[in-house]
């Protein structure tokens, strides 16, 4: 008999939750082989095992919280690990030669000069995982197909992303021979907050554990609250035109399985105005005191699900039209709803939009998503009077409020408020959307 525990799961990942049981008993597993489907905030990653055998009994079910280590199932007539100890040889063999003396690789900190170098090719500077465990690999299942098409070993590839997540490019830099991409630093953590009271004290209450989305959500809001000193700007759009231009569209865009939006709309607008405005398609390296100008445009969009906000990315939105950016937000908003965007669907925005407009609202001021610099949201809609001077008369129009927070460090309220009306402009005048777009 054998125990099939839990691999590490990564630095500062303290737990996961089983979202899938990949194996059931009388099953045989191969070392290696894919065991458990886990969450970690925002990612859905495999677990593989570390031993091989015949399944007895599955020790965990989806919905539990599981932690390195833990005893996931119990094997019967268990298969030697890859890591099992090799016979001696007949002939001892010669000792190997002293290795060189070497500043071992650590995780880059925000404390580290922005000078730190990078991490060696192979993976073996990474925080290895407790005695006799395989090291999890935190790469999605579309990664490690592109893998092994490519040939190339997970377990030598160092990630790029939040806890050294292997993408895509990842695993192509790799099998070309380029250096690996150090992942972000992590930010300074926020001060601890004080102890609850007992609340049971004054009545009954009742617990209920957060999702990874919620996880992550507490995480990065509490971030970017106490790094990015920000500014909310309000401003208003007649959008009489556009939405009677939007409705003319809709049966073409309908044919071709899209729905145009006022979010798809916008997003062809918002990247008209980055490109007016660079500084808004920008992110600020404290650590070299620059600005980092973007030469993409890619634009995330927040989507509301029922486990918590998810922001995919639209990516080259200035390079397509608006009914083709409505079928791609189709696409990766049911996605997003369904739990099956991969971390690098969620990657890369240089700005975001959030479109409350659906649900009501006269306005808000989002918060902005590190390392962006400026997110805009929009309220609904709704019928006002508005004063025509040609016609000395009141008119009935169609106002859109909407509302610009950003990093005030680089934007000044001038720059913000010029975007803005940069933006209503457009709505105001779909003849513009042609040209400026």
């Amino acid at each position: 008999m054998a125990e099939l525990k839990l691999p590490d799961l990564g630095d500062n990942v303290a737990s996961a939750v089983v979202v899938g049981v990949l194996i059931k008993e009388g099953d045989t597993v191969e070392v290696g082989q894919p065991v458990l489907e886990l969450e970690t905030d925002k990612a859905v990653m495999e677990a593989p095992a570390s031993e091989g055998g015949t399944v007895s009994k599955v020790m965990v079910k989806p919905g539990d919280e599981v932690k390195s280590g833990q005893v996931i199932a119990v094997l019967g007539g268990a298969m030697p690990s890859a890591e099992a100890p090799k016979p001696a040889p007949a002939t001892p063999p010669s000792p190997p030669p002293a290795p060189a003396a070497a500043q071992p690789a650590s995780i880059p900190s925000a404390a580290q000069p922005p000078s730190v170098p990078a991490p060696p090719r192979s993976a073996a500077s990474l925080p290895s995982a407790p005695e006799g465990q395989r090291r999890l690999i935190p790469a999605a299942p579309s990664v490690r197909r592109l893998a092994r098409e490519m040939g190339v070993n997970l377990l030598e590839v160092v990630g790029s992303g939040p806890a050294y997540r292997i993408s895509e490019s990842d695993v192509k830099r790799f099998a070309s021979g380029e250096a690996p991409v150090l992942a972000p630093a992590p930010q300074p953590s926020s001060p601890s907050a004080p102890a609850l009271p007992d609340f049971s004290k004054f009545g009954p209450v009742r617990r209920e554990a957060m999702s990874g989305v919620r996880r992550a959500t507490v995480r990065s809001m509490a971030q970017a609250w106490s790094t990015i000193p920000m500014v909310t700007q309000f401003d208003k759009a007649d959008i009489t035109e556009m939405e009677a231009l939007r409705k003319r569209i809709a049966p073409r865009a309908e044919k071709r399985g899209a729905k145009v939006t006022m979010t798809a709309i916008l997003l062809k607008i918002a990247a008209a105005a980055l490109k007016q405005f660079p500084k808004f398609n920008a992110s600020i390296d404290t650590a070299t005191n620059e600005v980092v100008f973007k030469g993409y445009i890619h634009i995330g969009v927040a989507v509301d699900t029922p486990t918590g906000l998810l922001v995919p990315v639209v990516r080259d939105v200035d390079k397509k039209g608006v009914i083709a950016l409505a079928a791609e937000l189709g696409e990766i908003a049911a996605k997003a709803r369904e739990r099956k965007l991969t971390p690098e669907e969620m990657q890369g925005a240089s700005f975001t939009i959030s479109n409350l407009g659906g649900i009501g609202g006269t306005g808000f001021t989002p918060i902005v998503n590190w390392p962006e610099v400026a997110i805009m949201g929009v309220s609904r809609s709704s019928i006002e009077p508005v004063w025509n001077a040609e016609k000395a008369a009141f008119e009935p129009r169609n106002i859109m409020p909407f509302s610009l927070s950003y990093d005030h460090r680089l934007i000044d309220g001038a720059d913000a408020a010029r975007f803005c009306r940069f933006v209503a402009e457009m709505l105001e005048d779909p003849f513009l959307l042609g040209f400026e777009g």
